[in-house]
């Protein structure tokens, strides 16, 4: 077992031990055991704090989409009032982190294709999840004068979608490396 960190909380402890166990091997790779042992906690501080398992991945879901949100903030913070600039900067950020040895690409994507049954509470949160990162995207694309925005923004999704998937079937630097100059591509004529 670890040992706690002094200052740090039992709830925070296993919320980061999750994290970070989650995104490596995946939610039904991970026991429960395996999250307090390395939060150097019991169990019975994992179910006082987050009541089950899939209630504390719903809560690792949520914070990962708040790091996503970070990088569309990110884009439209580098590049004010251009929406064709923030989704370039959007899918160069991804193209570097898409590069990086130890990517595995969306963690929303990855629950999604763990947790096949569309009932599952754990899917149906990545799910909800998932649409906000499209619905950014399609904000994006509703600010250009673009011919076909609904199938500019289809592409642009499944080119996100794809990088995440690439990260985990490629060795870095891989396919994903690219996201910035397709994107371009897609956006040539807006």
């Amino acid at each position: 077992m670890k040992r706690p960190t002094l200052g740090v909380s039992a709830a925070e402890r296993i919320r980061n031990s999750a994290r970070e166990l989650f995104y490596s091997n995946g939610i039904r790779g991970v026991g429960v055991d395996e999250i307090v042992q390395n939060a150097g906690v019991t169990k019975p501080s994992l179910y006082r704090a987050y009541e089950s398992k899939d209630g504390l991945a719903a809560v690792y879901l949520d914070e990962f989409y708040k790091t996503c949100r970070t990088y569309f903030e990110e884009a439209e913070a580098t590049c004010p009032d251009d929406p064709r600039g923030q989704i370039l900067a959007y899918f160069d950020g991804l193209a570097e982190r898409a590069s990086r040895p130890a990517y595995r690409g969306c963690g929303l994507t990855n629950a999604i294709l763990e947790f096949p049954d569309h009932d599952h509470p754990v899917r149906q949160e990545a799910a909800r999840l998932k649409q906000a990162m499209a619905d950014w995207i399609a904000s994006r694309v509703t600010l250009l004068d673009a011919r076909a925005p609904e199938t500019l923004t289809s592409g642009l999704v499944l080119l996100m979608e794809g990088v995440f998937v690439a990260g985990q079937a490629f060795a870095p630097p891989g396919p994903g490396a690219r996201a910035g100059a397709v994107a371009r591509l897609l956006l040539h004529d807006v």
